[in-house]
């Protein structure tokens, strides 16, 4: 099928790095903002595939977020940003979460006990677009799934682990903004906030980081909910371990400030919010600098 929306700029066949990473020149502050659902690459073996439109995978993106962080580059910070698709590898979730129904010769790795959340189709290599329906006319074989799994998801971690290490002679204390955006409206909730965070109840980060960070929002006049119903997925919980040093906060940006949710178009309010995450990313980087004495 055609899509109904343009491709992205880079969304074809041609080779693809599973992540970009910009860093400050110098690195100020020990701080890494990472965007793994930005990436609109979708590979044309993907695309010959499809059961659904194109358009229905790209209202499973991030869109845009890894923009709306860039500035935090200049004032010191590390930027990570997919370039893959979520719908191609969700980089958000844990490897060993897969759907066997979804292979023709076997999942490509060991899989864990199936959740709820890889039967509903939202796997590490998920099964399901925006509108809920089956992406793949075929299964997939077991190579193209490890292959997946292997150079995007592996890769894009491995470099999230080596920032981490490559931090840790010179600081004490390691921030991640796990950075995404929600949809707008969701079955079952009449409204939704303006901004989620989510610290895994307090288990993944300082609270000082959290507090920093509501604050901020609140004062700009947003609102802002704690843990619900994004609580922080698989980086949080792989990384967040603030006893040991390193310290995750995730961020859902209500895609109504910023975009079109429909057609995939930023909107106005795109400028004034990447003003005010650059104002926040600030104020970030200095509270890491301050908790490192």
């Amino acid at each position: 099928m055609r899509a109904t929306l343009d491709l992205p700029h880079g969304a074809g066949n041609a080779p693809v790095p599973a992540f970009e990473i910009e860093r400050g020149q110098p690195v100020s502050a020990p701080v890494i903002f990472a965007s793994p659902h930005s990436g609109t690459h979708y590979p044309d073996t993907m695309q010959g595939n499809l059961s659904v439109p194109l358009s229905d995978l790209r209202r499973t993106e991030d869109a845009f977020v890894d923009d709306l962080y860039a500035p935090v580059v200049g004032l010191g910070g590390i930027l990570i940003r997919a370039t893959h698709a979520r719908t191609f590898v969700d980089l958000n979730r844990d490897a060993r979460e897969l759907d066997a129904s979804m292979f023709s010769d076997g999942v490509p790795r060991t899989a864990g006990m199936p959740s709820a959340r890889v039967k509903a189709g939202l796997g590490c290599l998920p099964r399901v677009g925006a509108s809920g329906r089956d992406i793949y006319l075929q299964p997939l074989t077991r190579s193209e799934g490890a292959w997946r799994l292997e150079q995007v998801h592996d890769a894009y971690h491995q470099a999230l682990q080596a920032e981490i290490d490559a931090l840790k002679p010179e600081w004490s204390d390691i921030f991640i903004i796990d950075c995404h955006s929600m949809p707008s409206r969701q079955p079952g909730r009449s409204s939704m906030p303006d901004i989620v965070l989510g610290d895994r109840f307090g288990s993944s980060c300082a609270a000082t980081l959290t507090s920093l960070v509501e604050r901020y929002f609140r004062r700009e006049g947003l609102t802002v909910a704690r843990n619900a119903p994004y609580a922080g997925g698989y980086t949080t919980r792989k990384y967040g371990r603030p006893r040991r040093g390193v310290h995750v906060l995730q961020i859902e940006i209500n895609r109504s400030l910023y975009m079109n949710e429909m057609s995939i178009e930023r909107t106005r309010g795109f400028d004034s919010l990447q003003t005010q995450l650059s104002e926040l990313s600030a104020e970030i980087l200095n509270m890491a600098r301050l908790e490192n004495g």
